[in-house]
């Protein structure tokens, strides 16, 4: 373990760099994270562990396994330790690692979930998330949609990051990709023809849900097959978009759970 005793250490200011610049981080192909929860889900998956900086020096069995797997081990105190985190009060370990893959080709699936412009790191790491936890087969980036290796989103996930499928892909490309397969494509938006949930098979589809200001764009409802919504009893106008996907994600997979 080599200890770090400078604010312009190299490692430090990496960290610090994966942290806030999306542009460094797809140069380099590698993302930050803390904390051993996050650290045991990377190894776990498999994923190559290329840093780890310690607070202070206590060596855990995880930290172990990461070194023993290629990983090189940093330590730093306190004050140092928290120039390379970007929050307020940082755990004991922050790891770098090579990012997840996010393809821009999209395999054979049953169903899929595609996001038009969800920007809130929150929102993108529920979806994530939960599109882990039913077994989603794919989540699509579309147009202008939140980096879903920045620190926010990756915190938000819990670790399904390592796991979950996603792919980067336009709008009009994923559609026809999805159709290729035979599968209909739909939107979950208020249209005066919009359907119900609850009254459409959510089986072997695609849903597209939009951004949180302004839902799904002109453009990619005019692509799609049929409008949907989620019926409410209360006052709400409408629903936040991590929750929205949460429901639909539970219908694109209640067939198969």
């Amino acid at each position: 373990m080599t200890p770090i005793e400078s604010r312009q250490n190299g490692t430090i200011r990496h960290l610090a760099r994966l942290a806030r610049d999306k542009k460094y981080r797809r140069t380099t192909g590698e993302m930050v994270c803390e904390g051993e929860k996050l650290l045991g889900e990377a190894l776990t998956a498999g994923t190559q562990v290329k840093t780890v900086l310690l607070r202070n020096d206590s060596l855990s069995p995880l930290c172990a396994q990461a070194e023993a797997h290629g990983a090189t081990l940093f330590a730093a105190e306190p004050r140092l330790f928290a120039l390379a985190s970007d929050v307020e009060t940082p755990q004991g370990v922050i790891f770098s690692c090579e990012s997840p893959v996010v393809s821009g080709e999209l395999p054979r699936v049953r169903s899929a979930l595609l996001l038009d412009g969800v920007q809130d790191p929150g929102n993108l790491g529920t979806i994530i998330r939960t599109a882990d936890a039913f077994g989603l087969e794919a989540v699509i980036l579309c147009e202008g949609c939140a980096d879903p290796t920045a620190p926010k989103v990756v915190r938000a996930t819990m670790g399904a990051l390592f796991r979950q499928p996603l792919y980067r892909l336009p709008f009009a490309r994923a559609a026809e990709a999805l159709r290729a397969q035979g599968l209909p494509v739909y939107a979950a938006a208020l249209h005066e023809d919009s359907v119900p949930i609850t009254e459409t098979a959510l089986g072997e589809c695609a849903v597209i849900v939009g951004s949180e200001g302004h839902g799904v764009s002109p453009e990619a409802l005019a692509l799609c097959d049929r409008s949907l919504i989620i019926p409410m009893s209360g006052h709400a106008e409408s629903l936040n978009a991590g929750v929205a996907a949460s429901l639909l994600i539970w219908e694109l997979r209640k067939p198969y759970l």
